[in-house]
């Protein structure tokens, strides 16, 4: 699905319409690019770190996971580190492009579900996900969400233009 970029001149509802948009534009992108990769390009890095297309796209919906449901809704989580073996970013060999990405749009329509169900003021529940700090506000959850999508976003561009992959937005 290709979206147009959520432009700050297209009118919005409010602040919540605006993260949303920008969330799911940057959720959408991710996915179109790592869809557009050959499949031996998704279980292979280029680049020094090490890490993988499907790496990251786990990785991207544990991201969500993690700060919204199990940090803002203050939800048990069973494992919400597993997108990680050790130190790093792990994709299990029977793990497959299409299942990580239905992951990833299943836990953007809970995010979208919960963000349009919740004042953007509104704190966190307390719980492990704080590591005993308070919690944060919605908004800046969102607003950690958003940088992480766009920052990863930029290195998913380099991986896949060396790939020989779409480039640009």
């Amino acid at each position: 699905m290709t979206m147009a970029f959520p432009a700050p001149t297209v009118p919005a509802a409010g602040r919540t319409e605006v993260f949303l948009r920008y969330l799911d534009y940057f959720r959408e992108m991710v996915l179109s690019k790592v869809s557009a990769l050959p499949d031996d390009e998704l279980r292979r890095s280029r680049l020094p770190s090490g890490w993988t297309p499907l790496e990251l796209l786990k990785h991207l919906r544990y991201v969500e996971l993690r700060w919204i449901e199990w940090g803002f809704q203050g939800r048990e989580v069973e494992e919400p580190w597993g997108d990680r073996r050790g130190d790093r970013w792990y994709v299990a060999p029977e793990e497959t492009r299409d299942g990580l990405m239905a992951a990833l749009r299943a836990q953007g329509v809970h995010t979208g579900a919960v963000v349009a169900g919740s004042e953007l003021a509104t704190v966190g529940v307390p719980g492990p996900r704080w590591d005993g700090a308070p919690p944060a506000s919605l908004e800046r959850v969102l607003f950690h969400l958003l940088q992480e999508y766009a920052r990863h976003l930029g290195h998913l561009d380099i991986v896949t233009e060396l790939a020989g992959g779409p480039i640009g937005e």
